[in-house]
């Protein structure tokens, strides 16, 4: 485990960096949010961060309460970590961050590696209203979001794991300007941009604007 670095300040944003700012941590926590997590497919979708390093945070989160360990009961028979309530707490930062970075995300670069569930929490963000689970498809894959208050995950990989209340069908480049904050999902709607799905009240929500 690596020994613990501060800032030696009296100050609740350097106590903070103290546990969250090591290169990583927040992205680890992203992955989490979508519930618990194999090591293999945290590592399958963190792409840069090497196996070291990533054994290393996730020690680190698992010392500082973020994170828990536990093993799944047969046939899976495998460890996954989740994180506690205190790492869920860093939901709002991270979509503080997100807003804040929107005006970096420019263009794809060549380099840039995307997975369709990145778009989760920036697509959440703008879901201000209603309550319920949605389903998202995009070129890359699907995901889905639990929209509103609720405990645990707040998004998932994959297809909703029961009937979602809305899906929404919708390009890359559409969810992209919306995480850019260059559009707002209604706006999508309005235009044919974003496809909505479903007969429930959230989905009647959002195809109403």
């Amino acid at each position: 485990m690596s020994p613990r670095r501060s800032y030696d300040q009296y100050c609740s944003t350097a106590r903070a960096l103290d546990t969250v700012g090591d290169r990583w941590t927040l992205l680890v926590v992203r992955e989490l949010l979508a519930g618990p997590r194999r090591y293999t497919d945290l590592h399958a979708d963190l792409p840069g961060v090497s196996t070291d390093v990533l054994a290393s945070r996730l020690r680190d989160m698992e010392r500082d309460g973020l994170a828990t360990r536990r093993r799944l009961p047969p046939p899976g028979a495998a460890y996954v970590y989740e994180l506690t309530p205190r790492g869920s707490d860093l939901l709002p930062v991270l979509q503080a961050l997100g807003e804040w970075g929107q005006a970096e995300l420019g263009e794809r670069r060549p380099t840039d590696a995307v997975r369709a569930h990145w778009f989760a929490l920036p697509l959440l963000r703008a879901l201000r209203q209603g309550e319920g689970l949605v389903e998202v498809r995009l070129e890359e894959g699907l995901f889905h979001l639990y929209v509103g208050t609720r405990e645990g995950a707040v998004y998932g990989d994959g297809a909703a794991p029961a009937e979602p209340d809305a899906r929404l069908v919708l390009d890359t480049g559409t969810c992209t300007a919306v995480a850019r904050g260059e559009t707002t999902v209604a706006d999508a709607v309005r235009d044919g941009r974003i496809g909505v799905f479903g007969d429930g009240t959230l989905a009647k929500a959002l195809r109403e604007g």
